[in-house]
């Protein structure tokens, strides 16, 4: 029997495609983690949701598909004042809601006020530089004395305490998006049609300012943590895109395993709280015990600093070395120091998940930190409730996965600002702050990174961090046959740009791929 070339295959199904066009667009399959979606932008904090929102909402800026660089989004232009403090914004005529209903200055002035009073909201505290944003967000200010001026429906205009180069790149992140009054009504690309505890499911809104880019009627996206199933069906052409929940050495076609480094950081932190742990020099004594080469041996990517390195940031001195024999004189010194017994053991409660890598790592630490008298005692929750417990967990030491929602290093220093809304740490250091607030005031990017890297060195020379590794980020997705998708540092792939750039291809054993009418 003679073979069907793909075009006379076409062609008997009456299927006719130049090469500069688009094949039909359809809905694109994802398959995500199983995850407990919070479905408020002033209050998610993961990824799963980051991802999501970059489909169902939108502020003044949004992200660009390759780089993550800030791109005007409901925002059509803006303009900064001489002394830099004063930044005006016009809002699109065209920008409407998906119930159709425009978006103004209002909307934007309102959905951030309304940030800055939810008591929860993890991300509030990087409006801080807005001038009586901080009181307000402390509860010692008013809202109409926060200076976010709505002048029109099509002006907004933002006055700051301190210059704040770096505003778009913020403004980015799903925390400041537009939000309507109203429910069920969004100011993204899509609108939310279902949501199941295993499926969601978008479809296009049609009253999205840039609905016209917007190729795809829509997404759907499966949440399985049947990691060989999950392979299966992306090998038979279920599911368009699976969000790294498969086994890869099951999948067919190598190259469609998509893997990059994320600028992100897995790393442990001492809590600001009790004695004597809350000592640097007890932290000191510890850290020097630490085998960081046992510590780190089973992560791709070792981290010896908090800060995944950026083009052009500054060199740190990381944490690597350690000695036994030298950490033991240390505690012994530090404990005589403050009048403990040198026989007196010392308690450190870990605060981890039931994860086998997480309890693989308090291992370690039990082991190393024996013989300088410190027992480490482990408490565990499920690894949904842990982020959350972390505030009110009265414990010493916890594990962090972070990744940076804007690609500059304040995405992880405001992790230790004193006031920051994200310091579950409660690091508290008047020259770290010092060092933020100068690197915000600089216009030159080169010294505005120097002073972050400063920042970053003495928060590594106060020995509250152990960075473990940099994770890494693992997609199957068909570059050929899905467009508008790039591995970049946040992991983030904003859902308006995908589209359908080609036909499946044939090559997967005993599949058929395409369907027609006699």
């Amino acid at each position: 029997m003679k073979k069907i070339g793909l075009l006379a295959l076409l062609a008997a199904a009456g299927f006719v495609m130049f090469a500069n066009e688009l094949p039909p667009q359809r809905e694109i399959s994802i398959c995500a983690p199983l995850h407990s979606y919070d479905m408020n932008p002033y209050t998610a904090a993961f990824t799963a949701e980051a991802q999501l929102f970059t489909g169902l909402y939108e502020g003044l800026f949004s992200y660009d598909p390759a780089d993550l660089s800030p791109l005007p989004a409901v925002c059509s232009s803006y303009k900064i004042s001489r002394n830099k403090k004063r930044w005006t914004f016009v809002i699109r005529e065209n920008a409407k809601f998906s119930d159709g209903s425009p978006i103004t200055a209002f909307d934007v002035k309102d959905s951030w006020i309304t940030l800055l009073s939810v008591p929860d909201a993890p991300f509030a505290s990087l409006l801080d530089s807005i001038t009586g944003a901080a009181a307000f967000r402390q509860g010692k200010g008013a809202a109409e004395d926060v200076r976010i001026e709505a002048r029109d429906k099509a002006t907004l205009v933002v006055h700051l305490d301190e210059p704040l180069g770096h505003f778009p790149k913020i403004l980015c992140h799903h925390a400041f998006s537009i939000m309507s009054k109203k429910e069920n009504v969004y100011s993204g690309a899509f609108v939310l049609e279902s949501k199941s505890s295993d499926e969601i499911v978008l479809k296009k809104n049609d009253f999205y300012w840039d609905a016209g880019s917007v190729k795809i009627p829509g997404v759907k996206i499966q949440l399985s943590d049947d990691y060989a199933e999950n392979a299966f069906l992306f090998n038979t052409g279920k599911f368009d895109w699976v969000m790294g929940n498969a086994e890869a050495e099951k999948i067919i076609e190598k190259s469609k395993v998509q893997v990059g480094a994320e600028f992100g950081t897995l790393y442990l932190f001492f809590k600001n709280g009790n004695y004597p742990w809350n000592k640097k020099e007890f932290r000191d004594a510890l850290l020097e015990a630490v085998p960081y080469d046992r510590l780190r041996e089973n992560f791709n990517v070792k981290a010896e600093t908090f800060i995944y390195p950026l083009p052009g940031y500054p060199g740190v001195t990381g944490i690597a070395d350690y000695d036994q024999a030298d950490a033991i004189k240390m505690m012994n010194e530090t404990k005589q120091a403050n009048g403990i017994p040198l026989e007196e053991t010392l308690v450190l409660v870990f605060a981890v998940t039931n994860d086998g890598y997480v309890k693989r790592l308090a291992d370690i630490l039990k082991e190393a930190w024996l013989p300088l008298g410190v027992d480490l005692q482990i408490q565990t929750t499920v690894s949904d409730r842990y982020n959350a417990s972390i505030p009110s967990w009265n414990a010493d030491l916890f594990y962090y996965s972070w990744i940076g929602d804007f690609a500059d290093p304040l995405a992880f220093l405001e992790l230790f600002r004193g006031n920051s809304s994200l310091n579950v740490a409660g690091f508290k250091d008047e020259r770290f702050d010092n060092l933020l607030l100068e690197a915000a005031r600089q216009d030159n990017v080169s010294e505005r990174y120097r002073l972050m890297a400063k920042a970053e060195q003495l928060l590594l020379d106060e020995s509250v961090v152990i960075p473990v590794s940099h994770p890494i980020s693992a997609h199957l997705i068909d570059l050929c046959e899905i467009g508008g998708w790039q591995v970049n540092g946040l992991d983030l792939h904003p859902l308006k740009y995908l589209y359908i750039k080609s036909l499946p291809s044939s090559n997967v054993p005993n599949l058929v791929r395409y369907n027609w009418q006699d």
